[in-house]
């Protein structure tokens, strides 16, 4: 494709840049539409999948299906086809695509431990799609003319650069310790509609604590100082989970 006609499609994505997080209401820059950016989440899961194999473990893969349902029923995005799966790996990872697609690596399964614990996890990876995070930073780094490429030519077809980038800006290259590698802000934008998602899905919020415990122990204390990290410190999470935990519960309802 020409370079004149990849100008174009950039130039017609910055009409719409201007957009407005969940819940939060924070100012966002984003150049693709959510239509555009589901597409694009559909065939990243379908590429992940072909070079992934499902666990074996069928519990996991139930447990996964069973939290799933019920956050994605609180999502409350009917136009989405949810998809559920654990992957083969020990990687102490999951992301959610925009679209629905979801999955989980063996490795952060024993640290969930239980349905409210995948729920944690569940509900703060559905709200990174859900705030599109994913959108906004591929806008911030790639820039319009490569999203342009992506949009007009697809995931897998284009420069290996270009596909392997926007892969780790939607948080698939993440390594062990972290769930994905989005900045200070997204993170906590994340943590706190992901209480709420899990409390309105029938999840304890409080439960969110001991899980990022567990987490914290997991990646061995082997982490930056908070100003020099992309995700806030562990105490700085703490801390803020437990000034939000009262607006999440004032959603929660057992089930």
């Amino acid at each position: 494709m020409s370079k004149a006609i990849l100008s174009t499609i950039a130039a017609a994505l910055l009409f719409a840049a201007c957009q407005t997080a969940l819940e939060t209401g924070r100012s966002q820059f984003i150049v693709m539409s959510e239509t555009q950016e589901k597409q694009i989440g559909d065939q990243t899961y379908k590429e992940t999948l072909k070079k992934s194999r499902l666990s074996s473990r069928a519990d996991w893969q139930a447990q996964l299906q069973r939290v799933g349902r019920r956050i994605a029923a609180a999502a409350n995005k009917p136009e989405y086809q949810w998809e559920f799966h654990v992957i083969q790996g020990k990687e102490i990872n999951a992301f959610a695509l925009p679209g629905g697609k979801v999955a989980f690596w063996e490795g952060i399964m024993p640290i969930a431990q239980d349905d409210n614990g995948v729920a944690v996890i569940m509900g703060h990876e559905i709200a990174h799609a859900l705030a599109r995070h994913g959108a906004e930073r591929a806008s911030q780094q790639m820039g319009a003319q490569a999203i342009g490429q992506i949009l007009a030519l697809g995931v897998g077809q284009v420069s290996p650069g270009v596909e392997q980038q926007f892969m780790q800006l939607y948080g698939l290259g993440a390594t062990v310790g972290v769930l994905m590698p989005w900045g200070r802000t997204q993170e906590s934008e994340a943590d706190r509609i992901g209480l709420s998602l899990m409390a309105r899905a029938g999840y304890d919020p409080a439960t969110a604590l001991p899980f990022w415990e567990r987490m914290s122990k997991a990646s061995g204390g082997d982490k930056p100082p908070e100003f020099l990290s992309t995700h806030p410190s562990d105490e700085s999470r703490m801390r803020q989970i437990r000034e939000w935990l009262p607006e999440a519960k004032a959603n929660f309802r057992a089930q």
